[in-house]
């Protein structure tokens, strides 16, 4: 099959959705399908166009499977809410002309959210195509940005509701990452009066972890002897530093701890909310900030903790899968996450013995549990030792992949006969 794909990020790009499109589309080019990825230019690091990247709007790679077509995504700060929905306006107009006049006729288009205005992209495309849609939800918006109060203004909130459950309804399927993101898109189609409104069409296919990349690996390795943190027991954070994560918490349980000099707390990232935490932190001589690494580190990163954390702010575990959860229980190390009750992310830390799943926002709760499993290392181990047993039973890539295309393949050949018919392609 020829696959049409719009995304916001692609590789090299290191954002985690672009590592999860990456290999997606890796697996679906060994199933033999062709493709045509439509994504931006390489921005997310630095949150500025990359070096070697600039001075063309519109950018085509050949590649051995078929065409990366890369397009400005017109980068600005996050905090600036206008100014990024202009942006994400501009970068959505290239990505769908792009869609629209792709060299290859596609049987299927996929379009990956956020951000959501992707999906109308992506629904054009297909309908341009007359080939069937999947829109692959990786948080749900707007319910995110509302939970943060990153935008408030009701006009806005009514219009990102209205394009969002209008996708829903375009689209032929609609795939999320949990049970939660199923049962939230879903109740946005019951009821619906409208042929489109099945929540049927809500189908889960969780995101995946490499566990032949992502192994158990030596705690006292070259990123420890890099940042000073040899023979502490390290705590950390790795990850966008961004409005979604309470690092708050790791602050109040670095100052709770700031009398034991073997501790140490990193926070391994950047995102629009590192400057205020780090002048936050600037009286904590047990916290380091360390820029995001590359992405062939990301083992080594993962291995140099004694411990990890997920903080996520009140109700964003409901639609919100950090894929940073399943990176933790593959190389064998133990987390505490503040996330709601009953959740995913709880879900799964419950049910592999691989942690402490605490209230979000609870400051104490949060300590309290970072405390027991410093003060007992042996414990901590086998929880990390359980995570990996269970996440060696998750989803892989090969799988992930092949769930894809067999979605594709039923779709493509459901399709009314007004789409046309391209099979064999």
């Amino acid at each position: 099959m020829n696959v049409l794909v719009l995304c916001p990020h692609f590789e090299p790009d290191l954002a985690p959705t672009g590592v999860v499109m990456t290999e997606i589309a890796h697996q679906l080019a060994e199933l033999g399908d062709r493709l045509h990825v439509v994504t931006s230019l390489p921005w997310y690091q630095h949150h500025a166009i990359e070096t070697g990247w600039e001075g063309q709007v519109v950018r085509h790679e050949e590649r051995p499977w078929g065409r990366i077509t890369r397009v400005h995504p017109f980068p600005t700060d996050k905090r600036n809410i206008p100014a990024r929905a202009l942006a994400f306006g501009g970068f959505t107009a290239l990505t769908g002309l792009a869609g629209l006049v792709s060299r290859a006729t596609p049987d299927v288009v996929l379009a990956m959210s956020p951000p959501l205005t992707l999906g109308a992209a992506g629904w054009a495309a297909a309908r341009a195509h007359r080939a069937p849609f999947v829109f692959n939800i990786q948080d749900v918006f707007p319910d995110v940005a509302v939970e943060l109060g990153a935008i408030t203004d009701p006009r806005v909130i009514r219009f990102a509701s209205w394009l969002e459950r209008e996708t829903y309804l375009r689209a032929d399927a609609v795939t999320v990452l949990s049970d939660d993101l199923r049962d939230n898109v879903a109740a946005k189609l019951a009821g619906r009066r409208r042929p489109a409104a099945d929540p049927a069409k809500v189908r889960v296919i969780p995101n995946f972890i490499d566990t032949d990349r992502i192994r158990p690996g030596e705690r006292d390795n070259a990123y420890r002897r890099e940042f000073g943190l040899e023979g502490k027991t390290v705590v950390m954070y790795a990850g966008n530093v961004g409005l979604s994560q309470s690092l708050d918490l790791v602050l109040a349980a670095a100052t709770h701890l700031a009398h034991d000099p073997d501790v140490a707390f990193v926070i391994n990232g950047g995102g629009s909310a590192r400057p205020g935490l780090e002048q936050a932190a600037a009286g904590l001589p047990n916290v380091r900030f360390v820029d995001m690494q590359p992405a062939d580190r990301l083992g080594e990163v993962a291995a140099a903790a004694d411990i990890h954390v997920v903080p996520l702010r009140t109700g964003l575990a409901r639609s919100s899968v950090p894929s940073k959860l399943y990176t933790i229980l593959a190389a064998g190390r133990p987390v505490v996450a503040s996330v709601d009750p009953g959740t995913e992310v709880a879900r799964t830390v419950e049910a592999a013995g691989a942690g402490v799943a605490v209230p979000p926002d609870d400051a104490e709760r949060f300590t309290k549990a970072l405390v027991q499993l410093i003060e007992a290392p042996d414990d901590a181990r086998r929880m990390g030792d359980a995570g990996r047993r269970f996440v060696e039973r998750w989803a892989s890539p090969a799988a992930v992949g092949a769930a894809y295309h067999d979605l594709f393949a039923e779709l493509a050949g459901a399709r009314p006969e007004s789409w046309g018919h391209r099979s064999g392609k």
